[in-house]
């Protein structure tokens, strides 16, 4: 038996994060635990992202504690009812597994024991020009060999300056650099831009249009001359049909996932057998929360076989943190 209670935080930015919804100083998160008959506690993290999750209500607190009584009384989680919570069911997801095995090691996996590392992009914030230069050099400095990139905040042109700067100094031999447009591109400019863009050989691009366009995306993808990959285009479509008809609308080179935004590792899992089937490559990444969500989402990742860096370094984003094991060396994350 185990019961379920939520407890409120705010996290602290180590320095305000620019995105494309604004610039965020904290985090406001649920941390979810869950409690056996010795008193041992197991935590999970719900904290959807604001005006992006589709589970954002008013009173957020409030549903994640609605749901936590229902989860509580059935002694089990009905994924099917979940679907349309991703954040609270990625946090009962993760308070259950911690609970379970009575450790913050999920799985049995070298990177569970702390033996591999999982190699990671470094990811460049929305700033002005001089920000980012800067981000650039410290991420090179530092060893990472995928650089992320978020576009669309400053001028353009600009932005490719800055992306021509890195590949005079770095070939895509050297530096695998993807870019991340947030649906920053008009539809009627969004041809222009791939085609400048694809001189600077870049591995990927996320989401170049808003999202919920699908035929017009499916038609980009099908002649873009750099590989698309949609993350926003996957919150709220939560149904197995819906998600299998977005795949086979839009034909998306890859996809990424985020557990908190697209069905927890559950529904992630649903995303990735679909993906496989129609050869569509993913990569995963954290979105924003603390060091508990981050150790859940890597060491989930860690039991898939993946060969590309993912996106797991934003859970060290904060000053004020649950001390978790886990450290960034080089490109590569560890639990240590």
């Amino acid at each position: 038996m185990f019961r379920l209670s939520v407890r409120e935080s705010r996290l602290q930015f180590k320095q305000p994060a620019g995105t494309s919804r604004g610039v965020y100083t904290t985090r406001d998160v649920c941390y979810i635990e869950a409690t056996d008959e010795t008193g041992f506690v197991g935590v999970g993290e719900s904290s959807p992202l604001p005006d992006l999750s589709c589970d954002v209500v008013p009173n957020y607190p409030e549903l994640v504690r609605s749901i936590c009584k229902n989860v509580e009384v059935a002694q089990a989680i009905d994924y099917e009812r979940l679907r349309n919570y991703p954040s609270v069911l990625f946090g009962i997801e993760t308070a259950l597994l911690h609970l379970k095995h009575r450790s913050t090691a999920f799985f049995d996996t070298p990177f569970s024991r702390g033996e591999q590392g999982i190699r990671i992009n470094g990811l460049i914030w929305m700033g002005t020009y001089d920000e980012m230069f800067a981000r650039i050099k410290e991420k090179l400095d530092a060893g990472f060999k995928c650089v992320k990139l978020k576009i669309g905040a400053i001028d353009f042109d600009r932005e490719l300056a800055l992306i021509a700067y890195i590949r005079q100094h770095f070939s895509a031999e050297v530096l695998e650099l993807r870019v991340d447009a947030n649906g920053a591109f008009p539809l009627d400019e969004v041809d222009d831009k791939l085609a400048q863009l694809s001189k600077y050989q870049i591995h990927s691009i996320e989401q170049p249009i808003k999202a919920g366009q699908w035929k017009a995306l499916g038609e980009i993808c099908a002649h873009t001359p750099i590989p698309i990959a949609l993350d926003e285009e996957l919150i709220g479509v939560n149904e197995k049909a819906q998600k299998e008809a977005m795949l086979d609308t839009v034909k998306p080179q890859y996809i990424i996932l985020k557990p908190t935004l697209h069905g927890g590792m559950r529904g992630c899992d649903e995303w990735i057998s679909m993906a496989d089937a129609r050869n569509i490559g993913w990569w995963a990444t954290s979105a924003l929360e603390s060091n508990v969500g981050l150790n859940a989402i890597a060491q989930w990742v860690a039991t898939h076989n993946i060969s590309m860096p993912q996106g797991l370094g934003t859970g060290l984003l904060f000053t004020t943190n649950v001390p978790m094991p886990l450290q960034i060396v080089g490109d590569c994350l560890w639990r240590r």
